[in-house]
Protein backbone atom coordinates (compact mmCIF):
# COMPACT_ATOMS: atom_id res chain seq x y z
CA UNK A 1 0.00 0.00 0.00
CA UNK A 2 1.67 3.55 -0.86
CA UNK A 3 1.80 5.81 2.11
CA UNK A 4 -0.51 8.84 1.87
CA UNK A 5 2.56 10.93 2.44
CA UNK A 6 3.74 9.40 -0.94
CA UNK A 7 0.62 10.17 -2.47
CA UNK A 8 0.11 13.97 -1.11
CA UNK A 9 3.81 14.29 -2.22
CA UNK A 10 3.20 13.18 -5.26
CA UNK A 11 -0.01 15.21 -5.81
CA UNK A 12 1.93 18.03 -4.95
CA UNK A 13 4.86 17.74 -7.40
CA UNK A 14 2.88 17.81 -10.14
CA UNK A 15 0.33 21.16 -9.13
CA UNK A 16 3.64 22.88 -8.63
CA UNK A 17 4.67 21.52 -12.24
CA UNK A 18 1.47 23.29 -12.90
CA UNK A 19 0.83 25.89 -11.50
CA UNK A 20 4.60 27.09 -12.55
CA UNK A 21 2.97 28.56 -15.60
CA UNK A 22 1.06 31.50 -15.78
CA UNK A 23 -2.45 32.30 -17.14
CA UNK A 24 -0.88 34.63 -19.99
CA UNK A 25 1.94 31.81 -20.91
CA UNK A 26 -1.60 29.68 -21.66
CA UNK A 27 -3.52 32.57 -23.39
CA UNK A 28 -0.21 33.10 -25.72
CA UNK A 29 -0.35 28.98 -26.83
CA UNK A 30 -3.75 29.11 -27.56
CA UNK A 31 -3.72 32.13 -29.15
CA UNK A 32 -0.97 30.47 -31.46
CA UNK A 33 -2.69 27.86 -31.80
CA UNK A 34 -5.93 29.05 -32.75
CA UNK A 35 -3.84 31.79 -35.30
CA UNK A 36 -1.97 28.48 -37.33
CA UNK A 37 -3.32 27.09 -40.18
CA UNK A 38 -1.84 23.61 -39.46
CA UNK A 39 -0.31 22.23 -36.18
CA UNK A 40 2.21 19.81 -35.35
CA UNK A 41 3.77 18.42 -31.97
CA UNK A 42 6.28 16.08 -31.27
CA UNK A 43 8.45 15.18 -27.70
CA UNK A 44 10.24 12.04 -27.36
CA UNK A 45 9.45 9.44 -24.79
CA UNK A 46 6.77 9.97 -21.88
CA UNK A 47 6.57 13.58 -23.37
CA UNK A 48 5.38 12.08 -26.81
CA UNK A 49 2.61 10.10 -25.35
CA UNK A 50 1.49 13.69 -23.87
CA UNK A 51 1.78 15.78 -27.39
CA UNK A 52 -0.31 12.72 -29.00
CA UNK A 53 -2.89 13.64 -26.39
CA UNK A 54 -2.14 17.47 -27.00
CA UNK A 55 -2.86 16.46 -31.03
CA UNK A 56 -6.15 14.91 -30.45
CA UNK A 57 -7.65 17.28 -28.40
CA UNK A 58 -6.63 20.17 -31.00
CA UNK A 59 -8.46 17.79 -33.80
CA UNK A 60 -11.38 17.49 -31.05
CA UNK A 61 -10.96 21.32 -31.17
CA UNK A 62 -11.61 21.77 -34.40
CA UNK A 63 -7.69 22.76 -34.87
CA UNK A 64 -6.06 20.81 -38.02
CA UNK A 65 -3.20 19.02 -35.78
CA UNK A 66 -1.09 16.39 -36.87
CA UNK A 67 2.09 14.06 -34.53
CA UNK A 68 5.69 14.53 -36.32
CA UNK A 69 6.32 11.26 -37.33
CA UNK A 70 2.95 10.18 -38.79
CA UNK A 71 2.57 9.06 -42.51
CA UNK A 72 -0.10 12.05 -42.81
CA UNK A 73 1.86 14.81 -41.63
CA UNK A 74 1.65 17.82 -44.32
CA UNK A 75 4.18 19.66 -45.42
CA UNK A 76 4.76 22.58 -42.54
CA UNK A 77 5.92 26.38 -43.56
CA UNK A 78 4.34 30.30 -43.14
CA UNK A 79 1.53 30.60 -41.38
CA UNK A 80 2.24 27.09 -39.56
CA UNK A 81 3.17 25.78 -35.94
CA UNK A 82 5.33 22.70 -34.50
CA UNK A 83 4.75 22.54 -30.92
CA UNK A 84 7.25 21.00 -29.65
CA UNK A 85 8.45 19.41 -25.50
CA UNK A 86 11.76 18.78 -24.47
CA UNK A 87 11.48 18.75 -20.25
CA UNK A 88 15.69 18.26 -19.86
CA UNK A 89 16.42 20.36 -22.99
CA UNK A 90 19.17 19.60 -25.93
CA UNK A 91 17.61 16.14 -26.96
CA UNK A 92 18.65 15.82 -31.27
CA UNK A 93 15.46 15.28 -32.53
CA UNK A 94 13.97 17.98 -31.01
CA UNK A 95 16.40 20.06 -31.65
CA UNK A 96 16.24 19.03 -35.63
CA UNK A 97 12.70 19.31 -35.65
CA UNK A 98 12.90 22.68 -34.41
CA UNK A 99 15.86 23.62 -37.12
CA UNK A 100 13.64 22.14 -40.00
CA UNK A 101 10.25 24.15 -38.76
CA UNK A 102 12.64 27.36 -38.53
CA UNK A 103 13.79 27.05 -41.61
CA UNK A 104 10.57 26.20 -43.24
CA UNK A 105 9.11 29.58 -41.70
CA UNK A 106 6.92 27.48 -39.05
CA UNK A 107 6.47 29.41 -35.37
CA UNK A 108 7.69 26.85 -32.59
CA UNK A 109 6.06 26.73 -29.78
CA UNK A 110 8.17 25.12 -26.93
CA UNK A 111 7.51 23.29 -23.76
CA UNK A 112 10.73 22.89 -21.50
CA UNK A 113 11.92 22.84 -17.64
CA UNK A 114 15.46 23.84 -18.82
CA UNK A 115 14.68 27.67 -21.11
CA UNK A 116 17.71 28.21 -21.39
CA UNK A 117 19.21 25.18 -23.31
CA UNK A 118 18.64 24.39 -26.89
CA UNK A 119 16.37 24.27 -28.74
CA UNK A 120 14.64 27.32 -26.67
CA UNK A 121 16.53 29.55 -28.45
CA UNK A 122 14.79 28.63 -31.39
CA UNK A 123 11.22 29.07 -30.07
CA UNK A 124 8.73 31.94 -30.84
CA UNK A 125 7.39 31.67 -27.40
CA UNK A 126 8.87 29.18 -24.89
CA UNK A 127 6.46 27.84 -21.79
CA UNK A 128 8.39 26.77 -18.75
CA UNK A 129 7.50 24.42 -16.43
CA UNK A 130 9.30 24.53 -13.25
CA UNK A 131 9.43 20.59 -12.74
CA UNK A 132 11.95 17.81 -12.10
CA UNK A 133 13.07 16.08 -15.26
CA UNK A 134 16.10 13.85 -15.85
CA UNK A 135 18.25 16.89 -16.17
CA UNK A 136 18.27 17.79 -12.62
CA UNK A 137 17.11 14.74 -10.57
CA UNK A 138 20.44 13.53 -9.14
CA UNK A 139 19.94 14.10 -5.32
CA UNK A 140 16.16 14.82 -5.45
CA UNK A 141 14.50 14.24 -2.35
CA UNK A 142 10.94 13.82 -4.84
CA UNK A 143 8.34 11.14 -4.76
CA UNK A 144 8.23 10.95 -8.57
CA UNK A 145 10.96 10.00 -10.38
CA UNK A 146 13.18 11.30 -13.37
CA UNK A 147 10.91 13.42 -15.20
CA UNK A 148 7.39 12.39 -14.30
CA UNK A 149 6.41 15.65 -12.43
CA UNK A 150 7.02 17.42 -16.00
CA UNK A 151 5.35 14.88 -17.60
CA UNK A 152 2.07 14.77 -15.78
CA UNK A 153 2.29 18.45 -15.01
CA UNK A 154 2.03 18.40 -18.98
CA UNK A 155 -0.44 16.16 -19.53
CA UNK A 156 -2.86 18.82 -16.90
CA UNK A 157 -1.48 22.17 -18.89
CA UNK A 158 -1.99 20.65 -22.52
CA UNK A 159 -5.44 20.33 -21.63
CA UNK A 160 -5.60 23.38 -20.14
CA UNK A 161 -4.34 24.96 -22.89
CA UNK A 162 -7.71 23.11 -25.30
CA UNK A 163 -9.55 24.26 -23.06
CA UNK A 164 -8.54 28.27 -24.07
CA UNK A 165 -8.54 26.83 -27.77
CA UNK A 166 -12.00 25.96 -27.16
CA UNK A 167 -13.15 29.14 -25.98
CA UNK A 168 -11.68 31.10 -28.19
CA UNK A 169 -13.24 29.44 -31.22
CA UNK A 170 -16.27 29.55 -29.58
CA UNK A 171 -17.02 25.76 -29.21
CA UNK A 172 -18.74 23.79 -27.00
CA UNK A 173 -17.89 20.57 -25.21
CA UNK A 174 -20.93 18.97 -27.53
CA UNK A 175 -19.46 19.99 -30.25
CA UNK A 176 -15.45 18.39 -29.33
CA UNK A 177 -17.09 15.13 -28.67
CA UNK A 178 -18.93 15.10 -32.05
CA UNK A 179 -15.60 15.04 -33.65
CA UNK A 180 -14.52 12.11 -31.36
CA UNK A 181 -14.05 8.77 -33.12
CA UNK A 182 -16.72 6.52 -33.32
CA UNK A 183 -14.48 3.69 -34.62
CA UNK A 184 -13.47 2.36 -31.01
Amino acid sequence: MIESTDSSRAVAEVAAAVESVPTEAIDRAARLIVEAEKVAAYAGGREGLVMKGLIMRLFHAGIDAHAVGEMTVPHFGMGDLVILSCGPGQISMVMAIADTAKKAGAKILYLTAEPDIEPADRADEVIVIDAQTMARDNGSDAVLPMGSAYEIGMFVLVDLITRRVRGRRGHTAEQMRARHTNLE
